[in-house]
């Protein structure tokens, strides 16, 4: 059975926005897991989401006592046997690839945020990168955005950008 996701991540609310888009709360009831890669700033952004789908979050730089005590700085699980990591911070893009292949060694895909700057990548070993971007503050970007994607039968598919 397939597994829908959708990923986000530097949502910062309120500073950057006064809520999620409606977009992103549309995706999130059609997704079977959200994944957010931090910086959310606002437990509230957490507890809304929950009321959506399931969530595995992060915390991330931005965020405050109240938001890391109910997240880990790195998530772990597997869905439908595809091993996922998520993580706010991996570092400059230069060597990024290397850097995550020994960071996380027994994963499959790392879902990251922190630069607003969507990525798709495969590291040397072949695990997949994933930044979403923002949906709420695009920074140099041209758009704001979020993530789609599927798990089936152990494989990763249907990864989308999507923007808003």
């Amino acid at each position: 059975m397939a597994t829908r996701l959708l990923l986000i991540s530097d949502t910062h609310i309120p500073g950057r926005a006064r809520r999620l888009p409606d977009a992103v709360l549309k995706a999130a009831d059609t997704a079977d897991l959200v994944i957010h890669a931090g910086d959310w700033v606002a437990a509230s952004v957490l507890d809304e989401l929950e009321q959506h789908a399931d969530v595995l979050g992060v915390w991330g730089n931005n965020d405050g006592a109240d938001l890391r005590d109910r997240l880990p700085e790195v998530a772990r699980r597997t869905i439908d046997g595809v091993r996922f990591a998520a993580v706010h911070e991996t570092g400059q893009a230069t060597r990024r690839e290397m850097r995550m292949d020994a960071a996380y060694p027994d994963m499959e895909v790392l879902v990251f945020g922190h630069s607003h700057i969507p990525w798709d990548t495969v590291t040397p070993r072949g695990m997949r990168l994933l930044n979403p971007g923002s949906p709420t503050d695009r920074r140099r970007q041209p758009v704001c955005t979020m993530m789609t994607a599927v798990v089936d039968d152990r494989r990763l598919r249907d990864v989308e950008l999507i923007a808003l």
